[in-house]
This record gives structure tokens, C-alpha cells and sequence, in this order.
């Protein structure tokens, strides 16, 4: 059964890749976008049609809580990267509104329908809003900044949103558990607030802006000064990822913060210390060199080289994140396919798309400064996925009920998919729209 279920996942993915490959163009021009067609292809491939694959949220939920954790893990990493405004910046009031009083408001939110309307506990309320609250970094990248040098206000808001809630909601998760009786909260629930909520996060960033700083700083001396070091950026990302992690885990700390943090302060080294654009461009022809006089190499030109350092990081890290949301877009469709997908969830699903992300939204940006057309975006731009079936399964893994928990995956995977294909189907020309509008107005879009 194993090997035959090995089978069919190496020639799914293969030919997967292939159309991919050979067709993405031609993808571009149809109002759709990648995401749908990984869980059309996962519905398909379910008990509910071709029966060829099968999971359970129950049975594979160690494999699923490893899978989305490595993926969300690579889209932080990727999101840091991509913020090059400086921190003093205003722009960031944003998305911290956002990852911040934003979040909690649905928090809230999900947590009274799912007490007075369905009937779950308060822990179990609690724990699925924490589950949904956070925006995904993997799935949004329509939406996200294109390159670091992007200046749209819209795009570093919505990224810089999912980048930060997707460690923001660690705190929830971990109180949804205590509620439950699953996680030691403390008298008066004291140690939630001092070691899980303000060490967990304010440590988590602090080491992973630490190991970013320090790897980065070290690996552009040694190529600055020694011409060493160069190359095998690809390394450098993975271990960076991993050791911020690792980091974070070991200090008691939400790793996904500490990701998030070496990756952006990755970016902010290279923003200070040099003025050329991140993006790759084609390298001027060599001039006044003799042949006893080669060129020197342009990517450890003390002026370029952090620059060259982030982009090729970045670029490494965007192609991995691709991979990954093949992988568990699929995932998603696969679960799907082996619910029973009832009115409840899909009113619920709505809930969350049409009333609980425009209500928070609006709370908190009512005075922010954004424009009307920037709180409508952001209002409606709220995309579930991948962060969600990752805290999901790390709640199943920490004792959560297999009766309960089938209850929370059926609410969240129905909402992560719906998610999927209405913010699919509308990106394309609502972003048209919204590029049209910005071209009227850049002041109202851009700082």
C-alpha cells in the first residue's frame, strides 16, 4: 500500500511539474490562479472521485503539522527578505494594526459564533480563532510585494501582515489549549501572559534578528575583504532558516517570529549598506581591463555584494516556496476531498471571508491613514491556507480530542479552500482595478 501510494505521488508530482513548467504562461491569461488548479487536482485525485490518494487529518496529522511548518517556514523567511522599508518607517503602523488588534478582533469574533452558535466549548472558540485568524504568507503572493523595491502601500501591508500574525497567533493557540485544559496557563493565567504571550514573541524576534544580522554581517565581510564565502546561497538560506528556528524553539520562543526576523534583518543590512536595487540586472560590459587586468566579479564589489547577497537568497527561497504550496495546495484539496463539507461550514466559511475579516479590518483601520480603496483591499484580502492547517495539526498533536478535532479540520479546511478559489478567481481583476486606480493617485497608494 505504501509503495503504490509513493508511486502515484512521484508521478503526480512529475507530471504535475511538467504542466506547470510548459503551461504557466498560458495559465496567466485565465482569470484563476495556481493555487486552484493544486486543489482541483487534490480534489480529484480524493475519495470523492478518482480515490487514488488519501489523508486523514487524524492518522497523517504528525505529517501534516511538518509539511505546513516547513512551508509556512519558507514563505516567512521569504516575506522578511522582501521588506526592505526601514523599521523606523511609518508604513509599518499598517500591518502591525493589522497583525495585531486586527487579529485579535476575529480572534474574538470566531470565538462567540463558535461558542453561541455551534455549540463548542470556549477553548475550542478560542483555538479556532487562532487557527484562522492569521492571513497566509504562502498562498498571497498576488497580492504581496513583487521585489523589495516595490513601494506600494498595499502590497507591504498585506505582507508585512501575514509575515507577523502568522507568530502573533501562537499566544491564541497556546491559550485555546489551556482553556481546554491541554496547556498550563498559571494562577490567574499569569504564565500565559509572561511567558507565552510577551517572552514567546518579543524573544522570538529578538534571536532571529540576531542570527540575522550576525550571519549576514559575517558572510559580507568575508566576501568583501577575502573574496570568500561567495556562492552556495542557497546554503546560506536554509541554514539561516533553520538555526533561527532552532533557536527560537530552544529559548521557548515562536520559531516562526524568530524566521521572520533573521530574514528581514537579512534585507535591512543590505538596505543600509548599499544604494544599489536588489532586483537582478544584467551586469554592465567590463571596460579599460587589460588581459593581464581580468574584471573583478561584481558580486563581491564591496558596493554590491550585500545586495547580490539578499537577492540571490531571496530568489532561492521564492522558488522553494513555489514548490511548496504545490505540495500542500494538493494537501488541502486531499482533506477536502475526505470531509463531509455541510451547511454549517460553508456558512461559517463565509462568515469569515464576508463578515469577520471586513469587521476587523475596518475597526482598525478606521483612522490609519490608508485610503478607502486600501482599506476595501485589505478588507477583503484576507487569505486562509497553509498557517492554518499547520496550527491545526500542532493543536491535534498536543491532545486535542479526534472528536473535536475532526469538527475544528472540517471548519478549517473548508474556509482555507473557499479562501483559495474566491481570492483566486478575484485577484486578477480586482489588483488590475486597484493598479488603475493607483496610477490615478499614486499619494493615496504609495509613501
Amino acid at each position: 500500500m505504501f509503495c503504490m501510494a509513493a508511486t502515484y505521488w512521484y508521478l503526480l508530482a512529475g507530471l504535475l511539474f511538467l504542466v506547470m513548467g510548459v503551461g504557466s504562461t498560458a495559465l496567466k491569461r485565465l482569470p484563476i490562479t495556481t493555487s486552484i488548479v493544486y486543489l482541483l487536482v487534490g480534489l480529484a485525485l480524493g475519495p470523492t472521485f478518482l480515490d487514488v490518494l488519501r489523508l486523514d487529518v487524524i492518522t497523517h496529522s504528525r505529517l501534516l503539522e511538518h509539511l505546513s511548518e516547513a512551508a509556512v517556514l519558507i514563505s516567512l523567511f521569504t516575506a522578511g527578505l522582501k521588506l526592505r522599508t526601514p523599521l523606523s518607517n511609518k508604513r509599518w503602523l499598517l500591518p502591525l494594526r493589522l497583525a495585531g488588534p486586527s487579529m485579535v478582533v476575529t480572534v474574538g469574533l470566531v470565538t462567540l459564533v463558535s461558542v453561541f452558535v455551534l455549540g463548542l466549548p470556549v477553548g475550542a472558540g478560542v483555538l479556532l480563532g487562532a487557527v484562522l485568524a492569521p492571513t497566509d504568507p504562502v498562498l498571497a503572493s498576488d497580492v504581496q510585494l513583487s521585489d523589495p523595491n516595490d513601494r506600494d502601500r498595499l502590497r507591504f501591508t498585506l505582507t508585512g501582515e501575514a509575515a507577523m500574525n502568522d507568530g502573533a497567533a501562537f499566544p491564541f493557540v497556546m491559550l485555546g489549549l489551556g482553556l481546554l485544559g491541554l496547556h498550563e496557563l498559571g494562577d490567574y493565567a499569569l504564565r500565559w501572559v509572561f511567558v507565552d504571550l510577551l517572552w514567546a514573541i518579543t524573544g522570538g524576534l529578538l534571536i532571529g534578528w540576531t542570527a540575522g544580522t550576525l550571519v549576514g554581517r559575517f558572510v559580507l565581510y568575508l566576501r568583501k575583504k577575502h573574496k570568500e564565502s561567495t556562492g552556495l546561497d542557497d546554503f546560506l538560506c536554509l541554514g539561516l532558516i533553520a538555526v533561527a528556528y532552532g533557536l527560537g524553539l530552544w529559548a521557548h520562543t515562536y520559531g516562526f517570529l524568530a524566521v521572520f526576523a533573521a530574514g528581514l534583518a537579512i534585507r535591512q543590512i543590505e538596505a543600509k549598506s548599499s544604494t544599489y536595487p536588489t532586483t537582478e540586472t544584467p551586469d554592465a560590459p567590463p571596460q579599460n581591463h587589460t588581459d593581464s587586468a581580468p574584471a573583478p566579479d561584481p558580486s563581491t564589489a564591496p558596493s554590491k555584494a550585500s545586495a547580490r547577497m539578499a537577492g540571490a537568497v531571496l530568489e532561492f527561497n521564492e522558488q522553494l516556496e513555489r514548490i511548496a504550496e504545490v505540495l500542500l495546495v494538493i494537501v488541502l484539496g486531499l482533506l477536502l476531498a475526505s470531509m463531509q463539507v455541510t451547511r454549517t461550514e460553508l456558512l461559517f466559511a463565509a462568515l469569515m471571508l464576508f463578515v469577520f475579516r471586513p469587521v476587523s479590518v475596518a475597526m482598525v483601520l478606521a483612522r490609519s491613514g490608508a485610503s478607502r480603496v486600501e482599506r476595501r483591499m485589505c478588507a477583503w484580502f484576507g487569505i486562509r491556507g497553509v498557517g492554518s492547517v499547520f496550527y491545526l495539526m500542532y493543536a491535534m498533536n498536543h491532545g486535542l480530542s479526534e472528536e473535536l478535532g475532526r469538527s475544528l479540520a472540517a471548519l478549517t479546511v473548508t474556509t482555507a479552500a473557499a479562501s483559495i478559489v474566491l481570492h483566486g478567481v478575484s485577484v486578477t481583476p480586482l489588483m488590475t482595478q486597484y493598479r488603475r486606480l493607483r496610477g490615478r493617485s499614486p499619494d493615496a497608494t504609495s509613501a
